[in-house]
């Protein structure tokens, strides 16, 4: 499976213990990805823990709650955030004893607020949730084999309760949304920065006071102890390599009992154990045991590396040097804590400036983006509105809808005309707009030198009234437009694979078609809320239509020998519709990577499909002489499509694959 490659980040509650040492450790290794941080601050949370990469240009701080709808969503879209990594939750049981109202409040609704967030931006290639080992409840004593991630989920406290809840609420929104997500289930985890509620770090700040360690009940539980910066590691290696869908194990197969535990902190500290270790009342109910089966992450090339010695050695000299980190917190070192839970109220930049949110009255509000997103495969509600019906790309876009099951209708409004596109907006109510309609001329683009007035109305008037309706409504327009706006030049000679990016503004007007597709390119920009696919001679395995180039020039008497961009539909449309669900905006080069000249393709024409088939050449002067405009020829630099798509064939191979193989004729050599 080819390893998965992030670029925007959020990680949620990474100021408390676990997340920070995942947000400092990806910052610290890839400096390429941006990380931003989501924490409202709450008890055992301190952005001391994020020290290590405070200075760090690829991080960014900001303050503010889960549970916060409208902050949610301001931050996925202005940040362009295609991964989340949602650790912030209420953990200590003893805590959901006495305010479970709290827990839900945290672990259900923000858990259910971020993937609303994910399912309306559609941009989030990656969801890791984490959740724990306490989901499956209590492990037999005897019991030889772990819980493996198929086991069934029995949660005992009303901890595990949220937690399993939240689970179930990740699950369905992958299955029912297509949310590409991963779910986590881990060990009890120890190390530097952990608040003293939890049993390792409480007994340190106890030892090195010289006072009692309070065990509830009669030590016997059982526990397993992973160090900090192995599950660390572990989340880096679910998140690059983990499989959406699936569910990982963090554990391990080292049990240690509480009373064990408190008997080796003690030994560090130089304490009698018999006198130093207090059994207390135990929790309203308390599991005996968890035990994990870690062969799938293992599988994936993790491992445990720190021993308990060697990660208990740890913890304790950084709580020895660092032992007012957390301040008082007197009240987290008693038999069975209490902390006062604070939800954050305060949205603000870790350096105090307020960020720029839109609020509203009702607060689970999902505002829909007019900004740029990302990968993932979404299987959510979507509904298509198509103009350009009798069109080829329009048709070829209809049978792709009913191929993938993806209800659709066609405009039935003139493009030009704003009131009949309001009309097919009420009448489809659709997710996603696409623009497959425009004049080209038949049959050529010759017939828009003496048509200049309907050239304009379509191309340049029509698609502006398209792109201003959708705005309106908050929807993407995926707009079909062309790459024939460029010529080779001094920059882009011929031959040299240097090709014509995204960026670069249109050299060629030589045909009326060509100024108009460039002039409205330009104006379109100005519309964040549509993407430009730049297509450029289309080509697909149907060579029976007259708009398909192959069935052009196989059918005339000379051509031109020039290598060329070139878009092979059977490749690129479904990539257009995957383009939509991931709301992918702005221009995009959309052809397939490097050029093919014609001479080439009636070659594999000729190898293919018609070994009689002959042709003639002439050149560009000869050609103008039957011809009324000139014509474009350039290369692409596809380079930006391959990265979004690195699955995407160059030309010469597309060509095979998708066209000339499905129609071949003659034998296989």
């Amino acid at each position: 499976m080819e390893a998965y490659t992030p670029k925007n980040i959020l990680v949620t509650g990474a100021a408390g213990f676990i997340a920070s040492h995942v947000a400092n450790r990806l910052i610290r290794n890839y400096p390429d990805y941006k990380i931003v941080v989501l924490d409202k601050l709450d008890y055992c949370s301190n952005l001391k823990n994020l020290l290590p990469s405070s200075s760090s240009p690829n991080f960014k701080f900001v303050k503010g709650d889960i549970g916060s709808a409208d902050l949610v969503n301001h931050i996925l879209v202005t940040e362009s955030i295609d991964t989340i990594m949602h650790f912030a939750a209420q953990t200590h049981v003893d805590n959901s004893f006495g305010n479970s109202f709290e827990f839900t409040k945290n672990n259900i609704y923000g858990t259910h607020v971020l993937l609303e967030a994910c399912k309306v931006t559609g941009q989030i290639k990656r969801f890791i949730h984490v959740s724990t080992d306490e989901v499956y409840g209590e492990t037999e004593e005897d019991a030889i084999v772990g819980n493996h991630e198929a086991s069934q989920l029995l949660p005992t406290n009303p901890y595990s309760a949220t937690k399993a809840g939240a689970e179930m609420l990740v699950m369905a929104y992958g299955r029912s949304y297509g949310l590409p997500v991963i779910t986590t289930r881990g060990n009890n985890v120890y190390g530097p920065n952990q608040f003293p509620e939890k049993l390792i770090p409480k007994f340190i700040l106890l030892a090195m006071k010289g006072k009692t360690l309070p065990i509830h009940g009669d030590g016997s539980n059982v526990r397993s102890y992973l160090y900090c910066e192995d599950v660390a590691e572990a989340f880096e290696v679910v998140l690059h390599r983990g499989e959406v869908g699936h569910v990982y194990n963090i554990g391990t197969k080292k049990e240690r009992r509480v009373t064990d535990v408190a008997r080796d902190i003690c030994r560090h500290f130089g304490m009698d154990p018999e006198t130093k270790i207090k059994f207390v009342e135990n929790r309203p109910f308390n599991d005996q045991r968890y035990y994990l089966d870690d062969q799938k992450l293992k599988n994936l090339g993790w491992s445990e590396r720190t021993t308990w010695e060697e990660g208990l050695k740890k913890t304790i000299e950084w709580y020895t040097k660092n032992p007012d980190w957390w301040g008082d917190v007197s009240g987290a070192l008693v038999p069975h804590p209490r902390m006062l839970m604070m939800p954050g109220r305060i949205e603000k930049h870790v350096n105090g400036s307020e960020s720029n949110i839109p609020r509203r009255q009702n607060p689970t509000h999902m505002v829909v983006p007019a900004h740029k997103s990302n990968n993932s495969v979404q299987k959510q509600a979507y509904k298509f509105l198509i103009y350009g019906r009798t069109g080829w790309i329009g048709g070829q876009l209809g049978k792709l809808c009913e191929k993938q099951g993806i209800p659709y209708e066609y405009g039935r409004g003139r493009l030009e005309d704003r009131s009949q596109l309001l009309a097919d907006l009420r009448s489809a109510k659709p997710t996603h707009v696409f623009n497959a309609a425009g004049v080209t001329g038949r049959p050529n683009i010759d017939w828009c030198e003496t048509h200049k007035t309907e050239t304009i109305r379509t191309n340049v008037v029509g698609l502006l009234t398209l792109a201003d309706v959708c705005r309106e409504h908050n929807l993407l327009l995926v707009n079909y437009a062309t790459g024939c706006i460029f010529e080779y030049n001094a920059a882009h000679p011929q031959g040299s694979g240097i090709g014509f990016k995204e960026e670069d503004k249109p050299n060629f007007i030589g045909s009326f078609y060509s100024k108009t597709k460039a002039m409205v390119e330009e104006l379109i920009t100005e519309y964040d809320n549509v993407c430009t696919l730049r297509a450029r001679m289309p080509i697909s395995s149907d060579l029976s239509n007259p708009r398909n180039f192959i069935c052009k020039i196989s059918h005339y008497d000379k051509v031109v020998n020039i290598p060329n961009s070139m878009t092979i539909l059977d490749e690129l449309l479904p990539i257009s519709i995957e383009m939509a669900k991931r709301n992918l905006r702005g221009i995009w080069n959309f052809t397939n990577p490097g050029v093919a000249t014609h001479n080439e393709i009636l070659e594999m024409y000729r190898e293919y499909v018609d070994p009689q088939f002959r042709w003639a050449n002439f050149t560009l002067e000869e050609q103008a002489k039957v011809i009324l405009a000139p014509r474009s020829n350039n290369e692409m630099d596809a380079s930006k499509l391959k990265k979004e798509f690195p699955e995407l064939l160059p030309i010469k191979e597309s060509l095979i694959k998708y066209v000339f193989e499905p129609n071949r004729k003659t034998p296989a050599k």
